[in-house]
C-alpha cells in the first residue's frame, strides 16, 4: 500500500489522496494489522468517485482480493493543520446548510507525522490516548490508520454527533492531559485535525 500510489496520479477528479495501513487490535498499537487496510480521496464530486471505484482497474484488483470493503462518504466541516504539506479537506457546509446535517453522525481524522527524535516518548502515551476514546460517551468506531508504521500516524473515528466529540476532546481530563503532553513535548513536525459530517456508511 506504502508504494502504489503513482498508480492513481492522473485519475479524473482525485484532488488528493492516501494508501494506509492501520494497527492491530483497535488500531491503537505498534503492531500492524495485516489484514486491513485504507484508502482515503478528496474528489470533485460523488460522480468522479463513483466512476473511478467502478471501473478502475487498479482499485478493482484490491475488491477482487479482499473479504469485504467498507465506504464512508463525507462531508468536510472544518480542518485546520497540513496533510504532506497542504490541507486537502476545505469545509463544504456553510451557516445556510449547517442545520440540514445535525442530525448525521461525525467522523474525526486526525493526522501527525512524528518526530524522530520523540518516538519513545510519544509511543509510551499511545495507551492512554487508546484508553481514553474507548472510555468516551458517543464514539461508534475507532481505528489508528497510517501510511508508514511509528513515524507517520492518523486516527479515524466515527461519533453520534458533534456534542459527544465536544465532550471528549474539551472536557474529558485523559484527553486534555495529552493534548498538554503533545504541545509540551513538541511530538509532531506536522498535524491536521478534521471533522466530517458522515453522508453514507455501507459495505460495499
Amino acid at each position: 500500500m506504502g508504494f502504489v500510489g503513482f498508480q492513481l496520479k492522473n485519475v479524473p477528479g482525485l484532488q488528493f489522496f492516501k494508501f494506509l495501513g492501520t494497527g492491530g487490535g483497535s488500531g491503537f498499537s505498534l503492531m500492524p494489522d495485516f489484514s486491513t487496510y485504507a484508502f482515503l480521496g478528496v474528489w470533485n464530486d460523488i460522480f468522479d468517485y463513483q466512476k473511478c471505484i467502478a471501473e478502475n482497474p487498479f482499485l478493482n484488483k484490491y475488491k477482487q482480493k479482499s473479504y469485504s470493503q467498507r465506504e464512508l462518504i463525507l462531508k468536510a466541516v472544518k480542518s485546520h493543520g497540513k496533510w504532506s504539506g497542504e490541507n486537502p479537506f476545505k469545509s463544504q457546509v456553510n451557516n445556510q446548510n449547517s442545520s440540514l446535517y445535525q442530525k448525521l453522525n461525525v467522523v474525526v481524522i486526525t493526522r501527525a507525522t512524528l518526530r524522530w527524535n520523540r518516538l519513545f516518548s510519544f509511543w509510551r502515551s499511545v495507551p492512554a490516548a487508546s484508553k481514553a476514546i474507548k472510555k468516551a460517551n458517543g464514539v461508534i468506531y475507532y481505528k489508528g490508520i497510517g501510511e508508514w508504521p511509528l513515524i507517520q500516524q492518523a486516527t479515524v473515528s466515527i461519533w453520534d454527533n458533534s456534542e459527544a466529540i465536544n465532550t471528549f476532546a474539551y472536557k474529558g481530563k485523559q484527553h486534555a492531559e495529552i493534548v498538554k503532553k503533545t504541545k509540551e513535548k513538541k511530538w509532531y513536525s506536522e498535524d491536521l485535525f478534521s471533522r466530517f459530517y458522515l453522508l453514507s456508511d455501507k459495505n460495499i
